[in-house]
Parts: C-alpha cells; structure tokens; sequence
C-alpha cells in the first residue's frame, strides 16, 4: 500500500497527458482569464498537490503494467477519464475561448478541466495500492477545482 520505488511509464504518460495541453493552453487562454483573484492558500494548495502528484506519479512503479487481475479495471477507469480530459481540451481548443468554454463541463461532469485529471490520479493511485497519490491528490483536488470553482461564480456575476 505504500508503494515501491522505480519510475513509471505509465505515470509519465499520464503527465504528458497533463502537461502538453496545459503547454498549448498557455498562448490559448480564454478572454477576460483572470488569476488576480484566486486566493492564495488555494493556490498554494494547488501548487503543492501538483507537486506532489507530479513526484508520486514517476517515482512509484506501482502503476506501471501488470498481468490482469480485477485492479486493472481501476487503470482502465482511469484512463478513461485521462482520454475524457484530452477529448475536453480538444473541444475547448475548437472552441471560441471564452471563459464558459474553459470552465465547461462533459459528460455531465462540472469543471472538467480540472476535476478530470484529479479524478483520473485518483484511481491511478488506487489501482496502484499507493497511499502517497491518494494523499497527495487531496490537496491537488481542493487548490485546483477551489480555484475553478472561485474563476466560475465570478464570471457567473458578471454576465
């Protein structure tokens, strides 16, 4: 349950999943995208999350391929939901970048750019047995759908 060390592929393939849109996303953000009035202890939240999601997904060969057995359905899932993110960047990236556009939602799950990808190392660290991802997906999942959550409501008062 604690996890073993070695690097994992599989982890690295989930963080390019993660990495390379949020990449592109940068020369792409939505008009009127604000982060003067995140609040800074979701951001520090977040930060830490992701870096500690970040270390945990390499350093723990836990996720790397097993022979099947019933835990593979959880690497299944979660997969799943990786894909899900990729097909909702593609979607915004089509999109006309507006603010709704990037807080949207598919497949009737809210904020998916942001709960996707947590829901998604949630189960990578179940499917794993490794304690210190499903730690470590805790503060990721409070600082960065806080923080969408927060981007939301405001742009809800404004229109």
């Amino acid at each position: 349950m604690l996890g073993h060390l070695g690097f994992s592929y599989v982890g690295l393939v989930y963080l390019l999943m993660l990495f390379i849109p949020n990449l592109i996303w940068i020369n792409k953000k939505p008009k009127g995208y604000n982060t003067l009035s995140e609040s800074r202890i979701l951001r520090a939240t977040e930060r830490t999350g992701q870096f500690l999601v970040t270390c945990c997904a390499i350093i723990f060969c836990d996720f790397n391929l097993k022979p099947w057995s019933v835990w593979n359905i959880w690497l299944i899932v979660s997969f799943a939901f990786m894909v899900l993110y990729e097909i909702w960047w593609v979607r915004y990236f089509k999109s006309q970048k507006a603010l709704k556009d990037f807080y949207s939602s598919i497949l009737g799950i809210p904020l998916a750019g942001a709960t996707l990808p947590v829901i998604a190392f949630l189960l990578l660290g179940i499917y794993g047995k490794v304690i210190w991802l499903i730690i470590a997906v805790i503060p990721l999942a409070i600082g960065h759908i806080g923080i969408h959550i927060q981007h939301r409501k405001l742009i809800s008062k404004e229109q």
